[in-house]
């Protein structure tokens, strides 16, 4: 998991009020698109998978996996799944609600070609050698495309 610095010392009430800001940001949302646009937007790559790998050990948790089972599957350690599982037994209900209420994975499609797209112009060094290679895939010809379509396609096949 990532380290982040102390908190600032906020007083209780602004804190809460930032809280409910941000809840109220996600509540305007309508669409999965829109909420994945916003995720994008609010956090890094890596903040975003910290955050799924914690929704999912929730849902693992309550689906009754072991936490052998979970660390093979999602490689996080024995302490964040205890964390989780603090969470969950002290106030869970945060988690129950949004697992529960969950879409099947096939209906949402946050990979879209647009939050790709988003994405790679949002961090352009994480996605530098995909951006080169279509930067040199629009600049050749139509032979040399397709030698390095098969060339590409040979490097991501076993």
């Amino acid at each position: 998991m990532s380290k982040f610095p102390r908190p600032a010392r906020l007083s209780k009430d602004k804190r809460r009020d930032l809280i409910i800001f941000l809840c109220r940001a996600l509540l305007s949302l309508k669409s999965e698109e829109e909420v994945a646009k916003f995720i994008s937007d609010l956090l890094s790559p890596p903040e975003i998978e910290m955050v799924s790998k914690r929704l999912e050990v929730a849902l693992l948790l309550i689906q009754g996996s072991t936490y052998q089972e979970i660390r093979n599957k999602l490689k996080v350690g024995f302490t964040t799944i205890a964390r989780i599982q603090t969470w969950i037994n002290k106030s869970g209900e945060g988690f129950k609600i949004a697992l529960s209420r969950r879409k099947p994975i096939k209906e949402i499609n946050i990979y879209s070609h647009d939050f790709q797209n988003q994405l790679k112009r949002k961090y352009p060094s994480y996605y530098w050698p995909e951006i080169l290679l279509e930067k040199i895939l629009a600049a050749s010809d139509i032979k040399h495309q397709k030698i390095i379509s098969n060339l590409v396609d040979s490097m991501l096949l076993p």
